[in-house]
């Protein structure tokens, strides 16, 4: 369907340009997963793809949600903000060789578009700057660049962007068309793709990336991307199954054991030693980002000294260590990890350290989500993998994460495991979704009891205003105590212990027999003791229970069942 295109690369551009890319890249997956034989032959390039550009998008998104007043436009913030945005929820989320070197492409053109802060706009002759620096800066990431890549099809695509005239439709237009003929050169380019019949999943995956870049700006998706079975140079589509597996074989037998990633927070002097390091380690190497945090990928056959060369260069944390002979679990066909499958599991979201020891002592797989650090559906596929069951029950534990835990549920059904997603928006809701959960029963019966457990339990939280704003219980300034129920500001106050009376005598005058307090660890000590006499006093037959939550963003949760 053709779409309204836009004229000038502003915020909101970048905005449908980033969306489109992600709805591409999730069309394309599974094509792209199934032609992936270089570096690796693990079958995850057009995942790795979608979970980076996913996590550009929230990004992306989040800048236009807290942008209230953008230079120049209500409601829609500067250009600047956008693109660095972009970059660094790309950087965030990279995944996998290819990711990594995606969110350099996207950083490489933030830095051009973000150089003037003040630029609203611009034209052709800036997205051609923005797709070099992008190309360029994408190949020096990489230790030993080598052609027939994704960094041959970037660079082809800003060479042909380089010769376009006009505007960025145009350029757009000649960046895509310059990528298609490099994609499918690239069998001739490199042996192992030949062998098996397919032009390179990386530069497919880009290729998907400028499409949407030119459907923004013309408002129709182009023609004309090269068959992913390598229709191209003579090679038939039909011959994928045995070439990439021989492929395949080929590349895990010669290849180190282990891929690392990590983020590192480290200054510019520390990587570039951490580089050398690395490199005599293994290959694959690709190290992206500045500004202090950065993301880095390689394939070793040591992963512990390549996290312990991260700890000499700075503070790595997320670190992901994926064992290539185990078979990557990104992979439709791979082989799962040893044991038999557990008939059911619960996997929940859970926003602190203590409530994630509470979930996990009543079986459940977690995940942990830090404030202003929404897990990306990938990291839910992730944890309903672990979890090692025929059947899993998804807790989101927050309304925000609907949409990213549906797509999650979708993964996973597609991979075989039966999944029901019971849309729990806080952790007290899960907490009561746990406490009824039955493994021995019938699936069907267990979802229904905890999806009625958890919709039967009105849920609340006090936290501090970090910001002036608007709310439905009048302005409120920063440093406000603010207390939320079921998600909207209802009470406005000074003092934490007095505010989180309020919000609770309020749930309680619906009744209740259980109050669930969750407290965080900037909670006052006296808050809980306060609370719980106040329901004893006022309140009869309602018990309470407290938990330690830890750093869970809020200083208080509240649940009333």
């Amino acid at each position: 369907m053709a779409r309204v295109p836009q004229t000038f690369l502003d915020a909101l551009a970048v905005r449908t340009w980033c969306v489109l890319a992600l709805e591409g890249l999730g069309r394309a997956r599974e094509e792209i997963d199934a032609i992936n034989v270089y570096p690796v032959a693990d079958g995850d390039t057009g995942t790795n793809l979608y979970l980076t550009m996913e996590s550009a998008v929230t990004a992306v998104e989040a800048v236009f949600a807290g942008h209230a007043v953008g230079a120049g436009e209500p409601g829609k913030p500067a250009l600047a903000d956008t693109v660095r945005a972009m970059a660094h929820g790309a950087l965030i989320g990279a995944r996998g060789n290819s990711g990594t070197i995606l969110a350099q492409l996207l950083r490489g053109m933030a830095k051009v578009l973000a150089a003037d802060g003040d630029q609203p706009h611009t034209d052709g002759s800036g997205l051609r700057l923005a797709l070099r620096h992008a190309a360029d800066s994408a190949r020096h990431a990489v230790a030993h660049p080598v052609e027939g890549t994704v960094l041959s099809v970037a660079s082809a695509a800003a060479d042909a962007a380089g010769a376009a005239e006009g505007d960025c439709g145009t350029v757009a237009r000649a960046a895509h068309a310059g990528a298609c003929a490099a994609l499918a050169a690239t069998p001739g380019q490199l042996a192992v793709l030949r062998r098996a019949g397919v032009v390179d999943a990386g530069g497919r995956g880009l290729v998907a990336v400028l499409a949407a870049l030119v459907e923004t700006f013309t408002g129709e998706a182009p023609s004309g991307v090269p068959a992913p079975g390598g229709e191209v140079h003579g090679i038939g589509a039909g011959g994928l199954g045995g070439p990439v597996e021989e492929c395949a074989d080929a590349v895990a037998e010669g290849g180190p054991a282990f891929e690392v990633i990590y983020l590192l927070e480290a200054e510019d002097a520390a990587v570039a030693r951490l580089r050398e390091r690395l490199d005599g380690l293994g290959d694959s190497l690709v190290v992206v980002g500045g500004d202090g945090l950065w993301n880095v990928h390689v394939h070793v056959d040591d992963a512990g000294a390549a996290v312990e060369a991260g700890v000499e260069a700075g503070r790595p944390y997320r670190i992901r260590i994926t064992h290539f002979g185990a078979g990557d679990v990104h992979t439709a066909g791979a082989g799962r990890p040893p044991g038999e499958r557990a008939q059911r599991a619960v996997v929940a979201v859970v926003p602190g350290e203590g409530l994630a020891g509470l979930y996990a002592e009543a079986g459940a797989t977690t995940v942990l989500a830090r404030p202003g650090e929404p897990p990306a559906s990938g990291e839910l596929v992730d944890a309903v993998r672990r979890a090692h069951a025929r059947e899993v029950v998804l807790l989101p534990n927050d309304a925000d994460l609907r949409h990213t835990a549906a797509a999650a549920a979708e993964q996973a059904r597609t991979e075989g495991i039966r999944v029901a997603l019971i849309p729990t928006r806080s952790a007290v809701q899960g907490i009561a979704a746990l406490a009824v959960h039955e493994p021995e029963r019938r699936f069907d019966e267990d979802v229904v009891s905890m999806t009625s457990a958890a919709g039967a339990t009105r849920y609340a939280e006090v936290a501090v205003a970090e910001h002036q704003s608007w709310t439905m219980a009048g302005i409120c300034q920063a440093g406000d105590v603010l207390g939320l129920i079921e998600g909207d500001v209802a009470v406005i106050g000074a003092d934490v212990t007095a505010t989180a009376e309020t919000v609770l005598d309020r749930m309680l005058q619906a009744g209740g027999e259980l109050v669930t307090l969750v407290l965080g660890d900037e909670a006052p000590e006296s808050v809980a003791e306060r609370l719980e006499a106040r329901v004893r006093e006022s309140y009869l037959a309602v018990d309470t229970v407290v938990y330690r939550g830890g750093r869970q963003g809020a200083l208080l949760l509240i649940g009333v069942e």
